[in-house]
């Protein structure tokens, strides 16, 4: 893959705390916009459907969204392991990044409810996509 997928997410008047910021909090439910299109584009899945679970998630604040702007989240898997994968993300304003953020994501057997490795046809589709190496 040589462009990264991006998702546009509207601002809303809520997201905005008195400053006129987009609250820190915010930014996770943009993520998480951008990564249900993601996962919606590789395997066509509908929301309440996604086995993918967050495992840990990390986020840094460049410089704050505010009322007018029209952020734009860039993502994209930087790792595909058996039992994981990590997600890297960019949150842009008129170009430029104003935030960055990684999340490691597992899979989830939907009869167990517990992590399980990736299955053969979902690494295989995510390493196609991404241009990454699969040993599947």
């Amino acid at each position: 893959m040589t462009e990264k997928f991006t998702v546009e997410v509207p601002l809303r008047y809520r997201d905005l705390d008195p400053f006129d910021h987009v609250n820190h909090a915010v930014y996770v439910s943009y993520l998480e916009a951008a990564r249900v299109a993601y996962m919606d584009e590789l395997f066509d899945l509908a929301e309440d459907d996604l086995p993918f679970v967050v495992a840990n998630l990390e986020i840094s604040y460049e410089q704050p969204i505010t009322l007018g702007d029209e952020p734009v989240v860039a993502i994209w898997v930087s790792e595909l392991g058996k039992t994981s994968c990590t997600m890297d993300y960019e949150i842009r304003v008129d170009g430029d990044v104003v935030s960055t953020a990684q999340t490691v994501m597992v899979y989830v057997d939907p009869e167990t409810n517990r992590s399980v490795p990736y299955p053969d046809d979902v690494r295989s589709r995510i390493a196609e996509y991404e241009g990454l190496e699969s040993d599947v």
